[in-house]
């Protein structure tokens, strides 16, 4: 993964375990790697992935309980509300993108259809390998 310059790196982090539970790649209730692993795969200070972790445990997003790993909440609320968070984040960028371009809204919302049906089938010719390996599931030594 790489970082942008203008966003706290433990903010991308937490913002690409979002995007990962979302996606599937990492399921509600799954172990996740330990915060000196999660740095270490990301090539990341631990006191980042550190922060990260605790902003991802105020968020609710993980849980963590005593010696045992982090896991992934099971908080079906909370799962809903990163869903819509992303989607919300993502619908506003792409409207700021192309506010100047005068688009009746039923054409946009054709051309929308076309490109996201047309993404969900190339998505779904994809492999299992072809997907990101990094971030997944692994034990707590922290």
């Amino acid at each position: 993964m790489s970082f942008n310059s203008r966003d706290p790196v433990y903010s991308q982090v937490v913002r690409l375990f979002k995007e990962k539970i979302v996606t599937g790649v990492i399921q509600s209730g799954q172990t996740i790697p330990s915060r000196r692993e999660l740095a270490a795969q990301l090539k990341i200070n631990p006191n980042t992935a550190q922060r990260a972790y605790k902003e991802m445990e105020d968020q609710g997003l993980i849980v963590t309980e005593g010696n045992s790993p982090s896991r992934v909440t099971l908080d079906l609320d909370v799962l809903a509300q990163i869903r819509a968070e992303l989607l919300g984040s993502a619908v506003e960028a792409f409207v700021a993108s192309i506010r100047n371009i005068d688009v009746p809204l039923n054409e946009l919302l054709h051309v929308v259809q076309q490109v996201y049906t047309k993404a969900q089938t190339e998505i779904s010719q994809k492999s299992p390998e072809d997907s990101c390996d990094s971030v997944r599931g692994g034990k707590n030594d922290d």
